[in-house]
């Protein structure tokens, strides 16, 4: 696993996008870790998997994460993307070859460019230093929001736009998962004491919130979870 190291000194406060997935929930059991004050935003944007919304809950109250804002933004208004569009199927059964082949119906569009435009106002009212999110270039589903290029770009976009960065102190935009696959993710939540159960990755849960278990997130997840050589508490159906 590419080691993803906890610089000494280097505690500051921290605005963490919660999604309340495997990705975000590591991001900040990461930041709590090393001593950053955590501030965790999650975002109400009518997703269809709005139980990831109660995840997200979970997880801050797990990490001591007493600062949790939920702000709503109707992007099922936009319409476009399996995710907010009930009329529209998510993938299911799709081989591993086909999942980063092309962009799919679950993208939502500017989703991660609105949800960083909120950070950064949070970041600014909270006197933050730092956005943290668990974007990933390795094992994703093709979103062109989750690159490396992206994440440059809103960079200096911040230093632009933002009262702090024309002061000089501009905020940076963290992604410690950015260059690691879903087993060293899963790897580095279980070194960091993580409860995985308390996580939701499933685009298209049941009711009562259990996963499909073939959509493409959970099927990220799930091979995550084999190379690692350990087992997902939410595939036992919890």
């Amino acid at each position: 696993m590419e080691e993803v190291t906890v610089p000494h000194g280097a505690a500051r406060r921290t605005v963490v996008l919660l999604s309340g997935g495997l990705d975000s929930a590591t991001v900040a059991a990461w930041a709590v870790r090393r001593g950053d004050t955590v501030t965790a935003l999650s975002v109400d944007y009518g997703q269809r998997h709005a139980v990831e919304l109660e995840a997200a809950a979970r997880i801050a109250a797990a990490l001591g994460i007493t600062d949790h804002v939920v702000l709503a933004v109707d992007l099922a208004a936009c319409g476009g993307s399996a995710l907010v569009d009930r009329s529209i199927a998510v993938p299911k059964d799709r081989p591993a070859a086909a999942l980063a082949a092309e962009i799919p119906v679950t993208y939502v569009p500017a989703r991660n460019t609105v949800f960083l435009a909120l950070a950064l106002a949070v970041a600014e009212t909270r006197g933050a230093t730092a956005i943290a999110l668990g974007v990933n270039a390795v094992d994703y589903s093709g979103y062109p929001d989750c690159r490396p290029e992206f994440i440059a770009a809103f960079a200096r976009l911040a230093t632009l736009a933002t009262k702090a960065g024309v002061e000089g102190t501009p905020l940076e935009i963290v992604t410690p998962l950015l260059h690691l696959g879903k087993a060293d993710i899963v790897r580095l939540g279980i070194e960091l004491g993580l409860d995985h159960g308390l996580t939701t990755s499933c685009y298209d849960p049941a009711p009562d919130g259990r996963p499909c278990g073939r959509c493409d997130s959970c099927q990220i997840r799930a091979a995550g979870f084999a190379a690692a050589g350990a087992i997902d508490p939410r595939a036992r159906g919890g």
